[in-house]
């Protein structure tokens, strides 16, 4: 069996996807009015960004057409392999028959502009700086009850996905993967509940937070940070017991050298035997003039 490499063209006539070269010599790709291409980034660095609409050949686009950004790219093998899942995606949203209606209906965030219909009491929403899907109450009945919002809104940056995995078959293979995602994020003690598994440690960003804190509750950690005017080479950080804000917290100054400050994924934890207590001159505006 001959097996086609994904540059060739009988790989982009299956992927319903065409590549090209931008005029700035970017990887390019056109998936109907959706366009797509591989930027480079800092430190060669590259990453995967999207345009509509682009009323020119590929090889006229330049960067500045392209304005939505979707992660990070390994290589050009990368990029195509992300075209073609969104070549995918395309087809199976255009089998599912959504439908797209007038806006005009109230929503959490404000006036609805147009929605898109999923199916008989699936709705979602977008307005001018929001958006989010509305189920009908015999629909949000059966979410899940570790999952459901009592008025049957659902926003559209993490909520949408309860509603993608309480009718996956709404939804396409693309955004169910990224909807178990965000609920694994999200929500690890109802998708342990839903599906019952355990998520380990690195298979939900709020797990994972959790440990973290449990971990460091009694240490330093970095609430804030800026690079010190005073101290060449260092970071002035701000630090609290296990990083908790608010009013009541202790906080202290430390200077952390500037080659090893990472603020990581949850915070940088000070070392007491390497990072010193800083009681000099701040660069933090509301520490001027304050007692170390």
């Amino acid at each position: 069996m001959h097996v086609s490499s994904p540059s060739s063209p009988l790989a982009q006539a299956s992927s319903g996807a065409s590549f090209g070269r931008s005029a700035d010599g970017m990887p390019v790709a056109l998936i109907g009015e959706h366009a797509y291409a591989m930027a480079p980034g800092r430190d060669g660095r590259h990453f995967l960004v999207s345009g509509w609409r682009i009323a020119r050949p590929m090889s006229a686009w330049t960067r500045a057409d392209f304005y939505g950004h979707a992660g990070e790219l390994a290589d050009e093998a990368a990029f195509r392999a992300k075209v073609a899942e969104q070549a995918e995606h395309a087809r199976e949203k255009k089998r599912l028959g959504r439908r797209e209606i007038g806006g005009g209906a109230s929503t959490p965030w404000g006036l609805s502009q147009g929605a898109t219909v999923f199916a008989e009491g699936v709705t979602a929403h977008s307005t001018a700086g929001h958006g989010g899907f509305k189920l009908s109450a015999e629909r949000n009945r059966k979410v899940h009850s570790m999952l459901r919002s009592a008025g049957g809104w659902y926003e559209e940056d993490a909520a949408w996905a309860i509603v993608a995995i309480s009718f996956p078959h709404l939804f396409t293979g693309f955004e169910r993967r990224s909807a178990e995602r965000t609920i694994k994020d999200s929500w690890p003690d109802a998708w342990e509940a839903i599906f019952g598994g355990i998520l380990a440690l690195g298979e939900s960003r709020e797990k994972d937070r959790r440990a973290f804190e449990a971990v460091h509750a009694a240490d330093w950690v970095v609430v804030s940070a800026v690079t010190s005017d005073q101290q060449r080479g260092f970071v002035e950080c701000v630090a609290t017991p296990g990083g908790k804000r608010g009013a009541g917290n202790e906080e202290r100054r430390f200077l952390v050298p500037a080659r090893e400050f990472d603020i990581g994924r949850f915070g940088f934890v000070i070392d007491p035997d390497r990072h010193a207590v800083y009681a000099g001159p701040s660069s933090f505006a509301g520490w001027q003039g304050r007692a170390p």
